[in-house]
């Protein structure tokens, strides 16, 4: 106040000038907020509308007009899958690193944009596909190396988008809503987040419904032309708010702090570890961090960050003069939660196969009887039902199974992460084995009909038999792949949230990249001696079955190989926080409820607790410091502290 009155008038009148100029410039105003919502989700939207609606015909198109086999069409999309999956990792590191999200974004946008126009123009002209024939006769011909070259053009492009947008929608969104000092901010995000998800799911509907019934009813170039509008104005809508958008400048990597660590545990592998009851003056301690020594698993790489000179690798502000020569115990820490949390992440894979199965199974509803009265359900249309099972389940779960079993055991109740990605393990064993079940009943009942060298014949057997084996593996996807989501954010600190969104996506893109190798090799086993390859292009004489079966074996195993991993990780951190819980000294019901919710949102770094908001208020790595819990527990009104704080503060969540 004495430093306000003491300052002269004009200084005064000067800056509130200058306050009010900014507070009501047009250029100020405009920039993030609810004014770019529309704008970033329809982008998102657009993008899977276009691309997913691609994925389920696809088979159709490379067997129809490519000449392509069913094996190689089902590789080639395996490893167009794989790079879509993958260039996300790759997308994100390049965004946070050097073109900020901004441009990641608006370049995915228009590669994406490119690729799907190209693989319109392989269905508008002639010249980039093989002659027309009659499928499976002899006299078709195979697609050139300059067509087949277009085509597989097309989906890089396509790849190299979805690196672009998919990884840094979300986090761009965000950006513009994320204003510390708003107290509505963490309802605003929370609405921003509610919103972008709900569109990503009606857009993979319309995708799976609208875009293939076009492709079905109207035609390739039709189908694929649709998917190109609807990118560039995807693209267009993304580009022309580009005045309204808060643009964070690249900051660095989290994969180059991770890298750095293996390569300085290497260059000082022959350093001698100091003393396990050493201080923390022989590590470098990150400006700001509680860690004071590394953890005591995987000590080799604690040796990235001994201090062997303080004056030659410190600077005078405390950081390291050379990152590539020490690190920080957070990078070092950071790098073994990844290390441990890899055995559990490696059973998603086989999980991630199971999911990716959609070639062979538009091939069986293609053979088969999808009427419904007049209507014709298109075949590509019926991972729909997996969609809509997930969709059950998780609604189910949320707001029936849950809120029913913690009414009937008086207490809340949740099913731990790690209990549901083996419980998804398990439906994705039953989607195979029903799969191989109901396609050897197809089989026998085309032989038995007359359609063995006819596999463009429709069998009187209803398609909707297959409806069961989708609603499995949509079961198997709501609990694995959402629990890997959960389990990789509980687990993981903050400051590794990127990599936690990442690691499903990776996952998929091994499996993409295994199923290519499983399916050349039963393809080139199975066919010799001039035999009937099980996944031939003919689906009667080829035994979709046998694959199917081999699959569930292949589930099975990994299934076994959950349970090791999941005894050898050990108690996740939220169990943990519930285990505490119990105790004798333990939570009221309302404060229960309170941290339940709480903890679903945030999990600190050390002790898996911490409210959004709650900076001295809230859980610390001992419990709560200054209002909070402490050592000896909790007293009857609210959460105080024992000792040496003041009583008249509450806990507010």
């Amino acid at each position: 106040m004495d430093e306000k009155i003491e300052q002269p008038i004009s200084d005064q009148r000067e800056n509130m000038d200058q306050q009010q100029l900014q507070l009501h410039s047009p250029k100020r105003r405009r920039k993030g907020g609810i004014i770019t919502m529309p704008f970033i989700i329809a982008n998102e939207a657009f993008e899977k509308v276009a691309s997913y609606g691609l994925l389920p015909n696809m088979i159709l198109y490379l067997i129809k007009e490519y000449h392509i086999g069913a094996a190689k069409g089902s590789n080639i999309l395996f490893l167009w899958s794989a790079a879509t999956n993958f260039m996300p990792t790759l997308g994100a590191f390049i965004g946070d690193s050097y073109l900020g999200k901004y441009l990641a974004i608006g370049l995915g946008s228009i590669f994406s944009f490119m690729g799907m126009l190209l693989l319109w123009v392989t269905a508008m002209v002639p010249q980039f596909r093989p002659p027309s024939c009659v499928p499976f006769s002899p006299s078709c011909k195979p697609a050139s190396s300059s067509q087949m070259g277009i085509l597989i053009s097309s989906f890089a492009l396509m790849s190299v988008g979805a690196g672009g947008v998919r990884p840094c929608s979300l986090a761009f969104g965000a950006d513009q809503f994320n204003k510390r000092d708003d107290p509505n901010n963490d309802r605003v995000l929370e609405s921003f987040f509610g919103w972008y998800y709900a569109s990503a799911a009606v857009s993979v509907l319309i995708a799976f419904t609208g875009i293939v019934y076009i492709q079905d009813h109207l035609g390739w170039k039709v189908g694929f032309a649709v998917p190109a509008i609807l990118m560039f104005l995807s693209a267009l809508l993304f580009l022309i708010a580009s005045p309204f958008y808060v643009k964070m400048k690249a900051t660095g990597s989290l994969f180059t702090d991770l890298v750095q660590v293996i390569v300085v545990s290497f260059k000082n592998r022959k350093l001698s570890l100091p003393p396990r009851d050493s201080s923390g003056g022989w590590y470098h301690q990150k400006k700001g961090s509680e860690l004071i020594l590394p953890t005591d698993n995987l000590r080799c790489l604690n040796k990235a960050c001994i201090i062997r000179n303080p004056d030659q690798d410190i600077s005078p502000d405390g950081t390291a003069l050379n990152p590539w020569s020490l690190c920080t115990i957070d990078q070092v820490e950071e790098l073994k939660v990844i290390v441990r949390v890899m055995p559990l992440w490696s059973t998603g894979i086989v999980m991630s196969l199971i999911i990716n199965q959609n070639t062979f199974p538009i091939l069986q509803a293609s053979s088969m009887n999808r009427h419904i009265g007049s209507f014709e359900y298109p075949a590509g249309s019926f991972g729909m039902f997996t969609i809509g099972s997930l969709f059950i389940w998780v609604l189910l779960y949320e707001r029936v199974i849950l809120p029913l079993a913690s009414k009937i055991l008086r207490k809340p109740v949740r099913l731990g992460t790690k209990l549901r990605m083996g419980m998804g393990l398990f439906f994705s064993c039953m989607s195979m084995v029903t799969s191989g079940y109901v396609e050897s009943i197809r089989r026998r009942k085309a032989i038995r009909e007359g359609f063995l060298n006819n596999p463009q014949g429709v069998l009187s057997m209803s398609a909707f038999w297959l409806v069961p084996q989708h609603c499995f593996t949509g079961l198997a996807e709501a609990m694995n792949a959402i629990g890997q989501t959960e389990f990789y954010y509980n687990e993981f600190p903050k400051s590794m949230s990127s990599i936690a969104s990442s690691l499903f996506g990776l996952a998929m893109a091994l499996a993409s990249l295994l199923a290519t190798v499983i399916i050349s090799t039963i393809d080139n086993v199975t066919s010799k001696g001039g035999k009937d390859s099980w996944v031939s292009t003919n689906i009667n004489k080829a035994h979709y079955d046998y694959y199917y079966w081999l699959l569930a074996i292949m589930c099975c195993v990994n299934l076994l190989y959950f349970f090791v991993c999941s005894w050898a990780y050990g108690p996740c951190k939220q169990q943990v926080v519930t285990d505490a819980r119990n105790e004798p000294n333990g939570l009221k019901d309302e404060e229960e409820q309170e941290l339940i919710t709480l903890e679903n949102k945030f999990v600190d770094e050390e002790n898996g607790l911490k409210e959004n908001g709650m900076k001295e208020n809230g859980l610390k790595e001992n419990g709560m410091k200054e209002n909070g819990l402490k050592e000896n527990g909790l007293k009857e009104n609210g959460m105080k502290e024992e000792e040496g704080l003041s009583k008249s503060k509450d806990l507010n969540a």
